[in-house]
């Protein structure tokens, strides 16, 4: 289904070590809204969708698993040079002391990554409908993340960020569009 480049989707830059920022970015990490649960989310939902939009929901995942990798890189980059001390000033003392540096899949209030941030009913228009919540939720964190850093770099990436989800949310908009014609043509349903 995959393959892998070894790069990202778009480049990941910052200007300075900033771990309160990195905090904040693990809600697109591991929170409700995050890359991870629309990916997860994608994936499953493909196996009660008609065909004809089960390449649109591999599409997305796919991309949004690359999402996933940008956002551990950030974290990272703004947390590979910090002190212990820092950390715990950052309110990631908690996260330290569980993992050490290690990226782990909870949100920025340290909740763990639940499954129950997986949506799916089963209905294809209603699926459709919560993904395209779920990618202006996407995009209203990354527009909040972005007013959040004065890092112009930081910024770059996570804006490039808001714009996939404004164009994901474009295309599950489409496929309502397709499946409601086809509804109401009784093609399906």
């Amino acid at each position: 289904m995959w393959v892998y480049e070894k790069k990202l989707q778009y480049p990941v830059r910052v200007s300075k070590c900033d771990p309160h920022m990195a905090k904040l970015l693990m809600e697109q990490y591991g929170g409700a809204d995050g890359e991870l649960a629309a990916a997860l989310r994608y994936l499953n939902q493909r196996y009660t969708i008609p065909d004809k939009i089960i390449g649109l929901l591999n599409d997305i995942a796919t991309e949004e698993f690359a999402h996933l990798e940008m956002i551990a890189t950030m974290i990272y980059k703004l947390t590979k040079d910090v002190t212990v001390e820092q950390l715990e000033q950052a309110g990631l003392d908690a996260h330290y002391v569980n993992h050490d540096r290690a990226l782990f899949y909870n949100n920025a209030a340290g909740v763990p990554f639940t499954a129950t941030y997986i949506q799916a009913k089963g209905d294809p228009i209603a699926d459709l409908y919560e993904d395209i919540a779920a990618e202006e939720k996407a995009r209203a964190t990354y527009q909040w993340l972005i007013d959040m850093t004065d890092d112009v770099d930081l910024q770059d990436s996570l804006k490039f960020l808001r714009e996939r989800e404004i164009v994901h949310s474009l295309r599950f908009r489409e496929a309502v569009e397709i499946l409601k014609d086809d509804r109401d043509t009784k093609k399906i349903f």
